[in-house]
């Protein structure tokens, strides 16, 4: 699914994914592992709060790439999930 976000509905960052999942329009999200932790904390609560997936990616650089931006993103939330 990783290598499907850069033609899907996305919102990249930590503060657009926060605000995806706080309004519902997140489906799932991604998580980067070496993202602080602090910085990740809120997003995670909410999300297991309100029952939207996490998935978990090892790197932010690898999360990034996979958006199609040249620097790392510690959460990526989808808009819609990938039909198929």
């Amino acid at each position: 699914m990783l290598e499907n976000l850069k033609n899907c509905s996305k919102t990249v960052g930590l503060k657009q994914t926060l605000k995806a999942v706080e309004n519902g329009s997140a489906k799932l999200v991604f998580m980067a592992k070496d993202a602080d932790a602090k910085v990740t904390a809120s997003v995670k609560e909410l999300c297991l709060k309100k029952s939207i997936e996490i998935v978990y990616v090892d790197s932010m650089k690898q999360l990034g790439k996979a958006c199609g931006i040249d620097v790392g993103a510690s959460t990526v939330a989808l808009l819609e999930l990938p039909k198929g």
